[in-house]
């Protein structure tokens, strides 16, 4: 069967609430999502991340994107963020990203991006590294989309969030 799936990745700096709203939104269009590989994947590390461990996520986020999109019953998914934070990560924390990430970037298409706003408190977490660059990694993610020519919209609102990201998927659903 091949069918046409919407991929809408919900993306942004840290602490934003990007796996909240993936997991909020899947219940509500009853549909799948799928998990950051790299949270996982980090978790596990027991060594400082190098850029080889940058590869494995962006291989390892591509593959649970692919078989979550296989499985997946209905036209619709959403993604708690893509390998583009692999991109990201790997720009500021070696100063380059691997030719292999780079050159998928152009060619893995999402529909829709939403784009955490950086209006939520931080929370702490181990997996977590820079609380006082979230207004320099709102901007790079407003670059690296804007790169894309990406379709997306920032989501904000504290009490109101899910509503604003509900509105901003169903306004893309009305249009496609």
């Amino acid at each position: 069967m091949n069918k046409q799936i919407k991929r809408i990745a919900i993306v942004g700096p840290e602490s934003t609430g990007k796996s909240t709203i993936t997991a909020q939104l899947a219940l509500h269009y009853h549909t799948l999502w799928v998990p950051e590989y790299a949270r996982y994947y980090c978790a596990a590390l027991t060594a400082p991340c190098n850029l080889q461990d940058e590869i494995n996520m962006f291989h390892g986020q591509v593959a649970l994107e692919e078989s979550i999109t296989a499985i997946a019953q209905k036209d619709l998914i959403f993604c708690d963020t893509t390998f583009l934070t692999v991109k990201i990560w790997s720009d500021e924390v070696f100063g380059e990203t691997p030719r292999l990430v780079l050159d998928a970037l152009p060619n893995y298409h999402y529909d829709l991006y939403l784009l955490m706003d950086i209006d939520l408190p931080w929370q702490e977490d181990p997996l977590r590294d820079f609380p006082d660059k979230r207004e320099y990694f709102m901007q790079v993610w407003h670059n690296e989309l804007k790169a894309l020519n990406a379709n997306y919209d920032v989501i904000n609102g504290t009490e109101n969030r899910l509503d604003n990201a509900i509105a901003a998927v169903d306004r893309f659903l009305s249009n496609h």
